[in-house]
């Protein structure tokens, strides 16, 4: 037998007054507000090429690090969810510890650059970055701080060039392609990349988005939007829901053949940690990462898997390795209150106690 649904008539009634409140609060907010913007610290241009910016940020005061640290970001997404708002900063309050922080923004590419290779990434435009900093302080190596696949090109990089990097910091990077809980890889593994980026020349932004937001559907497809209506009558949180979503759908298209090579080396084969990686004719050898490392993954990210950052310290060659778990996901390592106390003063003072 079925038990009868017991259903209170006024609290029904209730519910659907508070609903029809707040859906005509937000309607009212909607009409007053203005794009969010976001990347609202102040920084000059210190570099330019093809697509390519080099930002040069500016704290209220002088930096007090030795060493300047430049942030490699990931080719997907802007890089602007470093500096998304002034209480949600990673750049900021890397600026407020002391830091001399630069960024690579790599722009949007276009038709042109569709035959840009990882090696024109990382031993073309990343190294000339890198010696744009160097030269900038009069230094013979600087700090990296590498972001997710930002965090990958690091250290290849790192392999590759070791005179030209002091200290390596990787977040929410992937190391290990094949752990038993990358959704994303398990994804691409049937992928045939060749015909893929054959067909497609570059890979469109829309279709990259739609394949992060199907890997969580009901989350972040439906859940984020109907629970929107919570916050409509909340002006504050209403701007920063709507920055946050204007972040994650200006995203630049990916160059057809670096995204060939990155599915098929890294995630397809593993050869980062196989040791069997070469990008433009150089070997990737982890065991040539002797500089000291600081590894910081989430341990809730959905994208990059806590097990598939944490196996860095296997393979590199240092004898200076650290690691730090951070509760909360991919992007809340970034913007999240916690995020925002925890993060930057642990990176300044690991920098700090080797600078």
């Amino acid at each position: 037998m079925f038990t009868p649904l017991r259903i209170d008539p006024a609290k029904v009634l209730g519910e659907i007054t508070a609903f029809q409140r707040k859906l005509a609060a937000g309607m009212e907010s909607l009409r007053g507000l203005h794009e969010p913007d976001y990347a609202n610290t102040p920084r000059e241009v210190v570099y330019r090429e093809d697509k390519l910016t080099i930002w040069h940020f500016k704290g209220t005061g002088k930096p007090t690090s030795k060493t300047p640290l430049l942030i490699v970001y990931a080719l997907v997404n802007t890089v602007w969810m470093t500096d998304l708002q002034a209480d949600r900063s990673l750049v900021r309050n890397l600026l407020e510890q002391g830091e001399d922080v630069y960024l690579i923004d790599w722009g949007y590419p276009d038709g042109a650059d569709r035959w840009l290779t990882l090696d024109d990434y990382l031993n073309g435009y990343l190294d000339r970055c890198v010696d744009v900093v160097r030269e900038r302080h009069s230094l013979e190596a600087i700090n990296l701080l590498g972001i997710c696949q930002g965090g990958a090109f690091s250290l290849c990089y790192t392999a590759m060039h070791p005179e030209k990097v002091k200290n390596l910091i990787t977040m929410v990077t992937p190391v290990d392609f094949h752990t038993p809980d990358n959704m994303l890889s398990h994804w691409v593994q049937g992928l045939d990349v060749d015909l893929f980026v054959d067909t497609l020349g570059n890979i469109p932004a829309e279709l990259m988005n739609w394949v992060y937001l199907t890997l969580k559907p009901v989350r972040l497809n439906q859940q984020k939007y109907i629970s929107l209506v919570d916050i409509f009558d909340n002006r504050k949180e209403l701007e920063n829901f709507l920055r946050m979503e204007r972040w994650i759908f200006d995203s630049p298209d990916q160059a057809g053949e670096a995204f060939r090579e990155f599915i098929k080396d890294f995630y397809q084969g593993n050869k980062l940690v196989k040791g069997t990686l070469t990008i433009g004719g150089k070997p990737v050898d982890l065991g040539m990462v002797t500089q000291p490392v600081l590894n910081i993954f989430a341990e809730q990210d959905h994208l990059v898997p806590p097990d598939a950052s944490r196996v860095l310290g296997k393979h590199v060659g240092t004898t200076d390795y650290t690691q730090l778990a951070f509760k909360g996901g991919h992007i809340g390592i970034y913007v999240s209150g916690r995020a925002q106390r925890e993060v930057p003063p642990a990176i300044h003072q690991w920098l700090r106690s080797r600078d």
